[in-house]
């Protein structure tokens, strides 16, 4: 590699047609292109790598580039609502939903009765207000955006105080911390009690003519215990009543059934148990333990959640036709199944499935698993694992699971999981124990041929490095 003119850089044009890609739209490949020769052109003393050089280095940033594209994985982590892999899976009858929704046009907006305009959303929030023993529900896009817009209506100027407990100052997925949502409302906190304890005498102490609201959040990504204290939901609710005060509540993850029911986990609160005992407005997440789509659920008074939908922000964040057509599919699996003699948690929403599987079915999958995979130049043997609920719920608890435990003869356990990952479809495992894991509880069994196929793939054959895309 010498140094050389600028004038002897390759052009584009020269490039794109040794790169030959056809996989991503080729706008993007030769955007993709003049920015690596851009950066070559910065670099002291120009360098020019000889041409197969450059075609190579642009294939693997090409490669890579594809790579971050949108597709489906395999989970074999262990963890059931994954926030790094999408959370909870739909339901077959809400990706039917979506579907139906998204090919063609739907009655988003219309009224089939009157042939006037209608209202977006209006039969999901009915039907989630009655499955939550709400007076009513509403939506927006994501779980942050409704407590966004719940103090956005509720924090005044004059009453701009919100009561919360230091213990629950907590700081969500992606660096999102709790009191920088409270405050891009204009709410000052006013934090009571300590890390550890704060009782209902903290939150009367603290109420004045400032207060705009009582608000619990739950802790739902970590757990105290020992010297640890915090009021009823129905005495905060009592108290927030005898000051004429909202009583609000994020519960986060959106339990709709009782989960240590399903398995060997804590019980998750429910936003129906909030209603009962009181709460004013409760909002939680529709893709994590609800099994939904990505959304933010508001349930509460008639007259506050009519606040919000009137909030010229709510516009901005509501939802679109392909979340709602999913909600409305996994909300009415759950009435369906209230309404059923034995009234079992709704059999096709993927997250409760996978809680409920047992490991006797897990262990035979793993045995045909080590049976197809014998023949590779690795030991595979079955191992005990723990599966997360994941998504922030129920930290301390673990299900008891089964893993196919993998050692490759020749490659390391880090490139083995990075071939995985290159894969296709890609498969996302975890190191331990000296081996590289696949949990089969987050793994539907529908999968375990492109698993078992991906595994051999990695195995049997190295891909070349460079590979067009």
């Amino acid at each position: 590699m010498n140094a050389a003119s600028p004038r002897a850089i390759p052009s584009v044009d020269k490039l794109l047609s040794a790169l030959d890609v056809t996989a991503i739209p080729r706008s993007v490949v030769t955007r993709s292109v003049r920015e690596h020769l851009d950066e070559l052109r910065r670099t002291t003393p120009l360098e020019i790598p000889p041409f197969d050089v450059l075609v190579a280095q642009l294939r693997t940033k090409l490669t890579a580039l594809q790579r971050s594209r949108l597709q489906p994985v395999i989970n074999a982590t262990g963890i059931l609502a994954h926030t790094n892999l999408g959370r909870s899976p739909l339901s077959p009858s809400a990706a039917t939903a979506v579907y139906d929704a998204a090919r063609g046009y739907s009655n988003l907006e219309f009224d089939l009765e009157s042939g006037e305009r209608g209202r977006r959303g209006a039969y999901v929030e009915s039907a989630l207000a009655l499955l939550c023993e709400s007076e009513d529900a509403t939506l927006v896009n994501n779980g942050a955006a409704a407590l966004a817009l719940i103090l956005r209506n509720l924090v005044r100027p004059a009453r701009n105080e919100v009561v919360i407990s230091r213990g629950e100052l907590v700081q969500i997925g992606g660096g999102f911390r709790i009191p920088d949502i409270l405050e891009t409302s204009g709410a000052r906190l006013r934090e009571i009690g300590t890390t550890n304890r704060t009782t209902l005498d903290d939150y009367r102490g603290a109420i004045g003519e400032r207060t705009a609201l009582l608000l619990k959040v739950h802790r739902s990504n970590f757990f105290m215990e020992g010297f640890v204290e915090s009021p009823a939901h129905a005495g905060l609710a009592a108290l927030a009543r005898e000051h004429s005060l909202p009583f609000v509540e994020d519960l986060g993850s959106g339990a709709l059934v009782d989960i240590a029911t399903l398995a060997p986990v804590n019980h998750e609160p429910q936003p129906q148990e909030s209603i009962r005992a009181g709460a004013d407005v409760v909002c939680f997440s529709a893709d994590k333990l609800l099994g939904g789509p990505q959304a933010g659920v508001i349930i509460g008074r008639t007259s506050l959640i009519q606040g919000f939908r009137r909030d010229p922000l709510f516009r901005a964040l509501r939802c679109d036709k392909l979340i709602i057509a999913a909600l409305q599919a996994t909300v009415e699996a759950y009435l369906h199944s209230l309404a059923s003699r034995d009234s079992k948690p709704p059999g096709d929403i993927p997250v409760l499935a996978m809680m409920q599987i047992p490991v006797s079915e897990l262990e035979q999958r793993a045995d045909r698993m080590l049976t197809a995979l014998a023949s590779l130049p690795s030991k595979c043997e079955i191992g005990t694992g723990r599966s997360q609920v994941g998504g922030g719920v129920c930290p301390r608890s673990f299900i008891p699971s089964v893993t196919v435990r993998i050692r490759p003869n020749s490659i390391s356990l880090d490139d083995f999981a990075a071939r995985l990952r290159r894969g296709a479809p890609p498969v996302i495992g975890f190191i331990s124990e000296d081996s590289f894991q696949l949990d089969l509880r987050s793994v539907p069994p529908s999968q375990d041929a492109e698993l078992i196929s991906a595994i051999h793939a990695t195995l049997m054959k190295e891909p070349p490095e460079g590979r067009d895309p």
